[in-house]
């Protein structure tokens, strides 16, 4: 009969749109606020090839303090000025720090995180891959009453990337203007955030007063660097600089101060192999040092 036939075409239908359902992007849901004050922006595939965006807990996040960071005073007095200028609410600026892997960069963020926890501070970490979603994780957190600081981690687009036009507008404040309990935090080996190709420096012109103006393609990769207000700069650390780190770490892990002298060339050497001298070496050594004496057993 006709009434069955409309019944079967509509169970196809209904089980049509709950297919259909698996595989529209799914609106980004709250996640439990008390579970962390650290959160991880993720796309989980769901069945029929859909995406859906959700903020997992970090549960178990480095205890890092700012009193552990050592031999970066003034990135660290810089950082924490402009931290706290936003935790309690008066005017701030995004931050871009750029600079050698290892120098302390992630480490001086986590570290503002665990001295602001308490005053609302939290941090919700984006892949440069995920970028594209910014718009709808402000637009979740917007009314929250805590601060968030947006991280990204290693940030640095080839030209076309998506994220790129999502990270600019943000900055730009189209949405964050609206959004004054977001701060956004990026790290990046390479001040100006996308690879300087040799051709792009070709595209130079020379006004008829002698000025040089750089051509389209450098001020395109210049100008998402430019929004961010704030940029600090960390550097490769002196030899000395470096035994210092290692020393602090050496104590944080119970190693004995007369230990911690003869431990140095052994220090150095690990520096030598690793072909740097950073803060993350440094941590790496005193973590292989402390092991093989059962000092932090």
């Amino acid at each position: 009969s006709a009434m069955s036939d409309l019944n079967a075409l509509i169970a196809q239908a209904e089980k049509l749109l709950t297919r259909l359902e698996t595989v529209l992007p799914q609106p980004l849901t709250e996640p439990d606020w008390q579970a962390a004050i650290a959160f991880r922006y993720r796309k989980r595939h769901s069945g029929w090839g859909g995406q859906a965006g959700v903020l997992e807990p970090v549960r178990h996040l480095a205890s890092i303090r700012l009193e552990d960071l050592h031999e970066i005073d003034d990135q660290k007095t810089r950082m924490v000025r402009n931290v706290q200028q936003f935790v309690q609410g008066r005017s701030f600026n995004n931050v871009l720090l750029t600079g050698a892997r290892g120098t302390g960069k992630s480490s001086l963020i986590k570290a503002c995180l665990n001295a602001f926890a308490a005053q609302g501070l939290r941090l919700i970490e984006v892949d440069k891959t995920d970028l594209v979603d910014l718009p709808d994780i402000v637009e979740l957190i917007a009314q929250r009453p805590e601060k968030f600081l947006i991280f990204c981690d290693d940030l640095s687009f080839d030209e076309g990337e998506s994220g790129y036009k999502a990270l600019k507008s943000m900055l730009d404040g189209s949405v964050a203007a609206s959004s004054p309990n977001v701060l956004i935090c990026a790290t990046s080996n390479r001040r100006h955030l996308l690879p300087e190709y040799m051709q792009d420096n070709l595209s130079h012109t020379r006004t008829p007063d002698g000025e040089l103006h750089p051509g389209e393609a450098v001020e395109e990769k210049v100008s998402l660097s430019e929004r961010f207000g704030i940029w600090i700069s960390f550097y490769p650390f002196s030899q000395d600089a470096y035994l210092a780190i290692v020393r602090q770490w050496l104590r944080s892990l119970h190693v004995p101060e007369e230990e911690i002298t003869a431990a140095t060339p052994q220090a150095l050497v690990w520096a030598l192999e690793r072909g740097s001298r950073s803060g993350r070496v440094a941590w790496q050594f005193a973590c292989d040092y402390a092991g093989r004496r059962g000092a932090n057993a």
